[in-house]
């Protein structure tokens, strides 16, 4: 019997990352006004890019600062054996954030997983007065996050496979409404339990290593209700 291929698309911050790396980064070296940013996307007012483009542009810092912050920021210790797993059992994995592509190449690298596939915001210098500017290389039309996380579920599924997203937060719902399968933490699992998505709740990557071969095998997903997925849109 055949069995069916999964890619995998893993969000980063607060779910490889311990802490979500953008936040540390404000709280630390934020200034004025990043506060009323993160209020108003709260409330629905501004999406995550309009957000984050002007936080990214209110970090008082040198680059030397900024490496310095992110070598004391940990990912989840159970990760670098779930992406061997991964490759064992041929799943590919692609990072999909909202966050900082700089702070993740710069974190992963630690742990010599800065070649992983990633679609992420680009942190480059500013133009004075600014200190850094924010760009959004995987955007799309008449979406408001940075990184369009619908887009890359429809990258992944164009060629067949099934897709399974593991995540922990408000820029995953969207993404979870059109996967086969989710490992979901904190406020994506009632993001899941309420839409009827199939999902189990992690705590971490050491549950998702053993989760992963049953659901590649099919008998995870066996015991979840099949629903019907959207489309696959172009993007």
């Amino acid at each position: 019997m055949r069995v069916t291929a999964w890619n995998i698309l893993c969000d980063f911050d607060g779910t490889i990352s311990v802490e979500d790396v953008i936040d540390s980064l404000l709280d630390r070296f934020g200034r004025p006004g990043w506060e009323a940013l993160e209020q108003d996307w709260r409330a629905g007012r501004i999406g995550s890019r309009e957000c984050m483009s002007g936080q990214v542009a209110l970090l008082d810092m040198s680059g030397e600062e900024l490496d310095e912050h992110l070598n004391a920021l940990w990912i989840d210790h159970a990760f670098p054996a779930f992406v061997t797993r991964a490759a064992e059992l041929d799943a590919p994995i692609r990072i999909v954030s909202d966050g900082l592509d700089y702070a993740i190449h710069r974190i992963l690298g630690r742990y010599g997983l800065d070649s992983l596939p990633l679609a992420a915001n680009h942190l480059a210098p500013g133009t004075p007065p600014r200190q850094w500017q924010l760009t959004s290389p995987f955007q799309s039309e008449g979406c408001r996050s940075g990184t369009c996380k619908c887009a890359c579920v429809a990258q992944a599924r164009s060629g067949g496979s099934k897709t399974l997203l593991i995540g922990d937060g408000a820029s995953d719902f969207c993404a979870a409404d059109r996967v086969d399968f989710v490992f979901a933490k904190h406020r994506l699992i009632e993001h899941c339990r309420a839409a009827g998505i199939p999902y189990v709740p992690i705590t971490g990557f050491e549950d998702a290593l053993e989760l992963l071969p049953r659901l590649l095998d099919g008998s995870l997903l066996a015991e979840h209700a099949p629903r019907v997925l959207p489309a696959v849109s172009n993007f």
